[in-house]
């Protein structure tokens, strides 16, 4: 019975851990320079797509996930079917296209430490020293 306890408060923890998100950041390629929050949300706009002669690349996490919602909601100011909304009209009228979606935190700093101009978001508990912090929630 101990140990059918230990493994139930060992998955409610972990499911906690799981669904709840720190702090989120936004990386950038170390070739991106830092920028305020206006700027973040014009380049996931699509309104900008070039800093200081640097093509943008910026990417999304997965469509649902807590990042997701907490960036759109911190740094866009707008929720998951106003953003989704939002681009479906742009991409109609020729306007762009939104940034492409990663699976995860993973695949997002490979790609921002592998790709010039690139730039995502993630938990700041992921932090390292070698990722180019350039925009936080205040």
């Amino acid at each position: 019975m101990k140990i059918i306890k230990k493994i139930l408060s060992s998955l409610i923890l972990l499911l906690y851990a799981q669904s709840s998100v720190g702090e989120i950041v936004v990386i950038g390629h170390r070739n991106v320079p830092k920028m305020d929050l206006i700027t973040i949300k014009k380049i996931y706009m699509g309104k900008i797509i070039s800093l200081e002669s640097i093509k943008l690349k910026p990417v999304n996490t997965k469509s649902g996930s807590t990042e997701r919602n907490q960036f759109l909601d911190v740094f866009i100011g707008k929720n998951e079917d106003k953003y989704t909304g939002y681009w479906t009209v742009r991409r109609y009228i020729g306007k762009g296209t939104p940034p492409n979606e990663l699976n995860n935190a993973t695949e997002i700093i490979d790609y921002v430490t592998s790709t010039a101009g690139a730039i995502g978001y993630i938990d700041s508990s992921l932090l390292t020293t070698k990722l180019n912090v350039i925009g936080r929630q205040k």
